[in-house]
C-alpha cells in the first residue's frame, strides 16, 4: 500500500469512527454534555497548546543561543502543533491522540519511534543503493604547505 493509499484511508476510516463515538458517547451522556465536552476539549487544547509552544519557543531560542541546531526541540514543536490540531478537530479520538501529542512523556516516545524510523529508511535506502558495483577512483596530486 503506498503512502498516499494509506493517507487516504486514514481520511475516510476516522471520520466515520469519530461519527460512531459521537453517537456513542451522546446516547449515553445525551446531546447536551456531549457538545460541551467536545468545546471543552477544544478550549483546554487551546490553552496547552499555547502554553507547551511558547515554552517550546524559548527552548529552541536558548538552543540556538547554545550554537547548536534544536533538531529535537523542533520536532517537539510539530508534534505539539498537530496535537493542538487534532484537539480543536470535533471528536473524541482525535482529542485523545492529540492529547497524547501534548504529553512530554509520550511526545518524546514517539519522536524517538519516529527518528528510528526514518534512519532506518535511510539505511534502507543506501543499502539498496549499494547493491550496485562501485568503482574507486583514485585522484594523484600534491600537497605543499606555504607559510
Amino acid at each position: 500500500m503506498t503512502p498516499f493509499q494509506s493517507l487516504l484511508l486514514l481520511f475516510i476510516l476516522i471520520p466515520i469512527f469519530e461519527i460512531y463515538l459521537l453517537i456513542s458517547v451522546g446516547s449515553f451522556l445525551g446531546v447536551l454534555p456531549t457538545i460541551l465536552l467536545v468545546i471543552f476539549t477544544a478550549v483546554l487544547g487551546t490553552y496547552l497548546l499555547r502554553a507547551q509552544g511558547l515554552a517550546t519557543l524559548q527552548k529552541v531560542q536558548d538552543t540556538l543561543q547554545q550554537g547548536q541546531l534544536p533538531t529535537f526541540v523542533l520536532l517537539e514543536g510539530i508534534f505539539i502543533l498537530l496535537g493542538g490540531a487534532l484537539l480543536l478537530t470535533p471528536g473524541f479520538f482525535t482529542d485523545v491522540v492529540g492529547f497524547s501529542c501534548l504529553m512530554p512523556a509520550v511526545r518524546k516516545q514517539l519522536i524517538h519511534w519516529l527518528s528510528q524510523r526514518i534512519q532506518m529508511k535511510q539505511s534502507d535506502a543506501y543499502s539498496s543503493s549499494s547493491s550496485k558495483p562501485r568503482t574507486k577512483v583514485t585522484i594523484d596530486g600534491e600537497c605543499r604547505r606555504e607559510e
